[in-house]
């Protein structure tokens, strides 16, 4: 017996990816999987005429189901009671009490599960409408494709729905569907609301006399916890402290873990170039693929790590509470509290945040939330903060000491994104996006310990499905600009070097670095850099500040080791090489005596890359979650234009200080 776990939904109207990914294999619609033989429906027990609703829609699919009532121990605790025989007659299918964390309650569902795999279809529907059954059959009717009757519903009943959107692709015809649902309502038929009373009438019934529960509501830790984790002032310390551990974990645990990826890269390149000639062939191999593979690897422990966040916090119950915390908040930018914990994560890393807002129920604020995660300061971000803010912004304190300068500046990095991302929400809940603001219903589950076991699935499946989906793209990019970095190879340039380190008489280390530099200035990479120099020149870049950004597209930080090859220093400078901080601050204009690098040239730097797309792996995401490369374009036009207008201003601004 194969067991597919799906998604957790409240129904099968899907709204969000993943109630959609329960409709769709629930009804046999994945290609290359067969449609399932049996439904496992796993019900709260002390929440059941909740759980019942979603229960009679899986009822309509024509398939064998098994109720597991669940977390009965939990219930019992409340005073909560049931008849689980009476409730498995009425219904016509095995109704099985387990506590999920307790093995020995197990066997019993696996068996009920075996002699329903092998059984007959539940013979108890809920009472519907007629005229919903009736419209339903002809859309089904009218459809060249066969639909089930459960999913021809779902397309009469959900506006706007990812069953509405596969009818029309399957050849739906509009028309035809908008007829129906005028039929409906002249019929005094309201739609989704008819099919809820008439649930719900049905549940009611077949619970009569099932459950027990007392007079007087059972007082239990649960809801003494819940006084204080709810609070507004208690509640929201406690959110920024698991907040601030979140964040800490993804942008300082994970260092470690992405520095060792880092060193075994580079041992593995060291130890690939000593058995590989001198070469283009070395180069695609140590610079190329090695490279573009570790670029992508880099990635998996802020994923993995965010991922095992997220099944903890929700395994355990305090999810939904941190959602409902942050709900008044966000409200104000036309966003639920569920935007809240993946855009938080966006200060880490961007790619797992958007991941991560796959628990938004609502289509616009999701792709709302996915647009805007990009804004936040990332950790990619940082090695040019340090790089910049060490070398051109003086550490002068205030306040007695208290307070930086460069910390200052810090700070100011990180809310430039906040700052910019507000309104751009704002203006995309209104505009492109328009629409009712989503109702935030949400359920306060029951307190428990995390499943190790359900973390560990998150974790694997969270970075296997980055590595799979993202770091193919992610590693072509990567082999395009070491394309761009690498040819045309003159052998007039390394003429030119090597009679010039002859004249100084350098030592090999000093050749290779000049060589590198000399090679990346004459590159395609470099003639690109020179191409858009007129464009960048009223920020006061030059051509290798330029040739600096678009050498970072695959990601931010590696423009930190491209400036270290364009001033001969060899690209294994990180941000806080001193050499490299020198190389900056004595950099001159061409010809002139007249430094690059000033102050003003330094923020409008850390302002463009404050708000640039220049990440790969979050476009290639961004475009997979929102189901089209066309977002992935527009958003990286977008922010590359607002960076671009945000750091001309900042620089004007700067110089007109005397900065």
């Amino acid at each position: 017996m194969e067991l597919l776990d799906l998604p957790g939904t409240y129904s099968l109207a899907a709204v969000s990816p993943d109630e959609m990914a329960v409709t769709n294999v629930t009804c046999g619609r994945v290609a290359g999987e067969r449609g399932p033989d049996c439904i496992l429906a796993i019900a709260d027990a002390s929440n059941l005429p909740r759980n019942l609703y979603l229960i009679s829609q899986l009822l309509e699919l024509g398939l064998p189901v098994v109720i597991a009532l669940n977390m009965v121990d939990i219930a019992q605790s409340r005073g909560i009671t049931f008849d689980c025989e009476r409730l498995s007659q009425r219904l016509g299918i095995a109704v099985v009490p387990v506590v999920a964390t307790r093995k020995k309650t197990i066997p019993p569902l696996v068996e009920a599960l075996e002699r329903a795999a092998s059984g007959t279809p539940p013979p108890v529907l809920p009472d519907l409408p007629p005229m919903l059954i009736e419209e339903s059959a002809a859309l089904r009717d009218a459809l060249e494709e066969s639909l089930q009757p459960a999913e021809a519903l779902r397309v009469l009943l959900d506006r706007d729905g990812h069953a509405e959107q596969q009818f029309f692709e399957r050849g739906g015809s509009p028309a035809r569907l908008a007829e129906a649902r005028e039929r409906l309502a002249q019929a005094g038929i309201d739609g989704p609301a008819a099919e809820v009373r008439a649930r719900y009438r049905w549940i009611n019934r077949i619970l009569e006399g099932i459950i027990s529960r007392p007079e007087t509501p059972v007082r239990v830790r649960a809801d003494r916890v819940d006084r204080i984790l709810t609070h507004k002032l208690g509640g929201a310390v406690f959110l920024l402290a698991v907040l601030y551990v979140v964040f800490e974990s993804i942008f300082r645990w994970a260092r470690p873990l992405m520095e060792t990826i880092e060193r075994a890269f580079a041992w593995l390149s060291a130890a690939v170039a000593t058995l590989l000639p001198e070469g283009v062939l070395q180069s695609l191999v140590v610079d190329g693929i090695i490279g573009g593979v570790g670029g992508v690897l880099v990635f998996l422990p802020q994923i993995v790590i965010l991922f095992a966040f997220i099944a903890i916090l929700e395994d355990c119950g305090y999810l939904a509470r941190a959602a409902y915390m942050a709900d008044r908040l966000m409200r104000s930018i036309g966003l639920s509290g569920r935007a809240f914990i993946p855009l938080l994560s966006s200060f880490a890393c961007a790619v797992p945040a958007i991941m991560g807002t796959r628990v938004i129920a609502d289509r616009r604020e999701r792709f709302v939330a996915i647009l805007i995660a990009p804004f936040m300061s990332c950790s990619a971000r940082l090695p040019i903060y340090v790089l910049l803010i060490g070398a051109f912004v003086g550490d002068a304190r205030y306040l007695g000491g208290l307070v930086g300068r460069q910390a200052l500046v810090m700070l100011a990095m990180y809310l430039v994104g906040v700052v910019v991302a507000v309104p751009a929400a704002w203006l995309l809940k209104r505009t492109v996006f328009a629409g009712p603001s989503p109702g935030f219903f949400l359920e306060l589950p029951s307190y428990k310990w995390p499943r190790l076991g359900a973390v560990w699935q998150r974790m694997y499946f969270g970075g296997r499905k980055f590595v799979i989906n993202a770091g193919t793209v992610i590693f072509a990019v990567n082999l395009v600009v070491w394309a761009l970095g690498y040819f045309p190879r003159s052998t007039a340039t390394w003429s030119a070097v090597q009679q010039q380190a002859q004249a100084q008489n350098w030592d090999e280390q000093r050749v290779q670095a000049e060589l590198a530099g000399a090679y990346l200035r004459d590159s395609f990479l470099g003639r690109m850099g020179r191409a858009i120099e007129p464009a960048i020149e009223p920020i006061g870049w030059d051509w290798r500040i330029g040739v600096g950004v678009i050498a970072s597209f695959p990601a931010r930080e590696v423009i930190v080791a491209t400036l270290g090859t364009i001033f001969n220093l060899g690209a294994e400078q990180a941000e806080g090489s001193v050499s490299l901080r020198t190389a900056l601050k004595q950099a001159k204009r061409p010809g002139t005596d007249q430094p690059l690098f000033t102050l003003p040239v330094a923020l409008s730097i850390m302002v463009f890359f404050a708000l640039c797309a220049q990440c790969t792996a979050t476009l290639v995401v961004l475009g997979k979650e929102m189901g089209s490369w066309l977002w992935s374009l527009a958003s990286f036009a977008s922010m590359t234009t607002i960076a671009y207008l945000a750091a001309l201003g900042v620089a004007t601004a700067a110089r007109a200080l005397g900065l």
